[in-house]
């Protein structure tokens, strides 16, 4: 059939296709999905708590001056580059309530979230600045006084890691889209402190 102008109409070559509907699969299933970036969002965190977890049992062991040197520098690197995954993961899931006029800020895990975020980004500040910068801490007797604080806090801080990961659990993603249950990141959580608590030594807490 012609149109006005005397040219053919374009006919659709294969009825009940649009531009959504992938080459395999429905429509729509090659889109991206307004819940992509929490996926994005789960992924850096967990890389993140890995690295950190890792970062820990790296360190533990040291005890010569060389060991604690090596131990100490691969330690720092391994907790920046979780750092810097963490912070890709706020930046995501920001851009993300942002994007979709979702509230901030809301849910526990959203609050713990938060938190853990800033004790994250403040203990790596601490602990890269005792170490390479210590005139920061009036010299390196002050520096090292700080060592015991800095290894406490870590350790608290990698079970509160946990706690939010398992307060996310209860969010309406997880509810609705990953169905990850409660119960297994608890034993999950348990089992990775039981392979990193008892390998504390008492004497590098100051006990």
């Amino acid at each position: 059939m012609a149109s006005a102008t005397g040219m053919p109409e374009a006919r659709n070559s294969n009825p009940g296709r649009d531009e959504d509907e992938p080459l395999l699969g429905e429509a729509g299933d090659a889109s991206q999905k307004e819940d992509q970036g929490l996926q994005f969002n789960l992924l850096l965190n967990s890389a993140g708590i890995l690295l950190t977890t890792q970062a820990i049992l790296l360190l533990q062991p040291t005890h010569t001056p060389k060991q604690k040197k090596q131990g100490t520098n691969i330690h720092a690197t391994l907790n920046m580059t979780s750092i810097l995954a963490l912070l890709a993961a706020l930046v995501v899931i920001e851009y993300n309530k942002i994007s979709t006029g979702h509230t901030h800020f809301q849910s526990p895990h959203a609050i713990l979230g938060l938190i853990t975020y800033i004790l994250f980004f403040l203990q790596a500040a601490v602990g890269i600045a005792q170490y390479y910068t210590p005139a920061a801490f009036g010299g390196v007797d002050n520096a090292k006084r700080v060592y015991k604080y800095h290894r406490m806090s870590g350790y608290a801080l990698l079970t509160l890691s946990f706690a939010t990961v398992a307060a996310a659990t209860q969010t309406d993603f997880n509810k609705d889209t990953l169905h990850i249950a409660l119960w297994a990141v608890v034993v999950a959580s348990v089992i990775t402190l039981v392979g990193v608590l008892p390998r504390i030594k008492k004497q590098k807490l100051g006990l």
